[in-house]
């Protein structure tokens, strides 16, 4: 009898907790501890901004926060501006999915056949130490100027940074695991299927996380080298904007930038703390 009664009381914890989950109360609370240090942060920059700007430094180019914002709201309400966030993103997708299949491929090929890793492994890390801007001129000699030879430069500087995560995600994963896979017959590619890849998954999210920064910072230097007939994307607007010295336009770019970075970096968190927290590695509550 004790002992129903006391399983009857775990039951009815496990059935409150989802109810606990719902409240609006809560997620109320996530969402403003989740966004006020992002608010306080804009903030402050627009703060210094707008003392830099007071202080007369640099007046006759420098503009305040006020009117770079005037001028990104009033871009934001036309269709050139999404027209060349569509051209950019376009490109981002195209090269960073490319460099996801590059990546993992090498990375598994490396983490796997140690001849493999001791010819080319210490070369994936100096190709992802390399800067992305140094490929640009090669990818324009290779292919023109073309989409072609952005997609090349952003290739080369995501797929190290994704092939070095998954590397670093199967070499930890722990021996008793292996042990445990190959006393229950798992051999192949349903060892790599149900665990090395599993259990290499948080290291190489990070490893796709940072890929992204790098396609990302890549495009932006591809762009700015690479200028196509017919075809405006930001790191071209950016170029254009600098020939004129058009600090207002220029900002605004940079800001437009900045935010699609937040938003795919936000995006890449979360992936990273619902794998954490299925994996009890971070509180639910907390988090």
């Amino acid at each position: 009898m004790a002992i129903d009664q006391a399983l009857q009381g775990l039951d009815r914890l496990e059935l409150q907790a989802p109810a606990a989950r719902r409240d609006p109360g809560r997620i109320a609370r996530k969402v403003w501890a989740a966004l006020w240090p992002k608010v306080l942060a804009v903030a402050l920059v627009l703060a210094i901004w707008e003392l830099v700007t007071l202080s007369g430094w640099k007046h006759y180019v420098l503009k305040g926060p006020g009117p770079v914002l005037s001028s990104l709201w009033d871009q934001v309400q036309h269709a050139q501006l999404w027209e060349i966030i569509g051209w950019t993103m376009r490109s981002a997708v195209i090269g960073y999915v490319a460099a996801l299949i590059i990546g993992s491929v090498v990375g598994l090929l490396v983490a796997r056949i140690p001849p493999l890793r001791a010819a080319v492994g210490s070369i994936i890390t100096g190709l992802q130490t390399m800067p992305s801007v140094a490929w640009a001129p090669f990818a324009i000699i290779l292919f023109g100027e073309n989409e072609s030879a952005i997609l090349f430069v952003v290739i080369l500087g995501a797929a190290p940074s994704i092939a070095n995560g998954l590397i670093s995600g199967v070499d930890y994963t722990p021996p008793l695991l292996l042990r445990a896979g190959k006393t229950m017959g798992l051999r192949g590619v349903a060892r790599y299927r149900f665990l090395i890849l599993p259990a290499s998954l948080p290291a190489y999210v990070a490893g796709l996380k940072q890929g992204w920064a790098f396609a990302w910072r890549s495009l932006m230097a591809a762009e700015l080298f690479v200028a196509i007939i017919g075809q405006i994307s930001i790191g071209q607007q950016l170029s254009v904007d600098q020939q004129n010295l058009d600090f207002v336009g220029e900002s605004s770019v940079i800001i437009v930038i900045l935010v699609i970075g937040i938003v795919v970096d936000t995006l890449f968190t979360k992936a990273d703390q619902t794998i954490r927290r299925r994996r009890g590695l971070l509180n639910a509550e907390g988090a």
